[in-house]
């Protein structure tokens, strides 16, 4: 086996062991002879290892019967539902190491890309704030030459940093292929040759992180997590199944939370007690989280806790598709005089995206306002939905794209 399909969980394995405390569960050994083509074939860096060396000191456990089912009900409300093909194809691939994208995963247009989104954000965290420090201009310069080894390092800690965040700092599951059945399907219960092996080679890499995510949760945690509105993670539109604010509040806070105000809300619009309190978010973030949507401009700002995290950078859904803004400033969020005029940072995933999108947001010598004139009041038909998402935290915010033909 090549250095590069070891390095990614033995990095993973670094990342995890560096706490004492910390529980790593791992699955069994897949067997040699079932191996795909060398790594030259594949993509720089492939999401599940064709073969690892455990150590017996690990342990791990076997797919049980009921964790199956679990594991379906939690995803998609019955044990029916199995993934499709937008799903099963995902996995994390960097851009090409050494270009002004290498910091980049490479996205899908279906549900799985809000998963790829957000571990996007957490690589950036790690390469900008976790990684060095330094100038604004160095550092910028240093994430567009991000080479391989390093986005290694960065992929193995976003994954382990989202897995413990949902262990609550105790505990992370991660779940690896294994070469049998462990369950007997009944007829409620349809089989994807997948949920109950997880095993596939290099293209279910987000599967089985939504798994190992869920898992290091646990599923009752989860449980309680949710409330009257939300019972389970995924939802079917338009054929393609997409992740529920439950699932996003999760990756972004270790918590399945269903809604994005602040706290929990224990009284109903009638002043009688709910007889289910609503869940919110409870704390501030690594990675924020902005929303705009055509269908819903009255919708408003979101609370304080999304839209303030503690490094400078949100997950943006816009118009329902995921994407991510930053800024290699640190101090953005924390001197109220660095957000008159400051460096937004933009990146969406796709091919069509070949450079650095460099925004000027000025809050402060200019204030915009969407024309009243405007024939059918829609500003989104002359403002790019990017601007329209960045004013929901930055009001009447002038946006100069700096040369760059707004793409979004």
């Amino acid at each position: 086996m090549t250095d590069c399909r070891l390095n990614y969980i033995e990095l993973l394995q670094q990342e995890v062991n560096k706490n004492p405390d910390r529980l790593l569960d791992v699955g069994k050994e897949e067997d040699l002879e079932e191996a795909p083509p060398p790594c030259r074939t594949l993509p720089h860096l492939c999401s599940i290892p064709r073969r690892l060396v455990i150590s017996p000191g690990l342990g791990g456990m076997p797919v049980t019967p009921k964790l199956t089912e679990d594991l379906r009900r939690i995803l998609f409300g019955g044990t029916f539902h199995v993934f499709n093909y937008e799903w099963r194809k995902s996995f994390f691939q960097f851009r090409e190491p050494d270009t002004e994208l290498s910091y980049g995963l490479e996205a899908d247009r279906g549900g799985a890309r809000a998963v790829q989104m957000v571990i996007q954000a957490r690589i950036i965290k790690y390469l900008l704030f976790v990684r060095q420090s330094g100038s604004d201009g160095r550092v910028l310069h240093s994430l567009c030459e991000v080479g391989q080894r390093d986005q290694e390092r960065a992929l193995a800690a976003a994954l382990s940093d989202s897995l413990w965040l949902a262990g609550q700092e105790v505990s992370a599951t991660v779940t690896l292929v294994t070469e049998e059945y462990c369950i007997t399907p009944h007829l409620d219960y349809k089989l994807d040759n997948f949920t109950e092996r997880f095993k596939e080679e290099g293209s279910h890499g987000v599967i089985l992180f939504l798994y190992s995510l869920i898992l290091s949760r646990t599923v009752d945690r989860l449980k309680d997590d949710l409330d009257s509105t939300t019972s389970h993670l995924l939802y079917l539109s338009l054929g393609n199944f997409v992740c529920r604010q439950a699932l996003l509040n999760l990756l972004l806070t270790g918590r399945a939370s269903p809604n994005v105000f602040n706290g929990t809300v224990y009284v109903g619009e009638d002043g009688r007690p709910l007889e289910r309190p609503l869940q919110g978010v409870l704390t501030r973030s690594d990675v924020g989280y902005l929303h705009w949507s055509r269908e819903e401009m009255e919708r408003g700002r979101l609370p304080q806790h999304a839209e303030t995290p503690r490094f400078p950078i949100w997950l943006c859904c816009i118009n329902n598709s995921y994407s991510v803004a930053f800024s290699v400033n640190h101090s953005l969020l924390s001197d109220w005089k660095m957000e008159h005029q400051f460096q937004l940072n933009y990146y969406n995933g796709q091919n069509s995206q070949n450079t650095m999108a460099r925004l000027t947001v000025d809050t402060h010598s200019h204030h915009w306002e969407a024309s009243s004139s405007d024939s059918d009041g829609d500003p989104e038909k002359r403002f790019p939905s990017l601007e329209m998402t960045i004013r929901t935290k930055w009001d009447g915010a002038v946006i100069d794209w700096n040369g760059t033909v707004p793409f979004y």
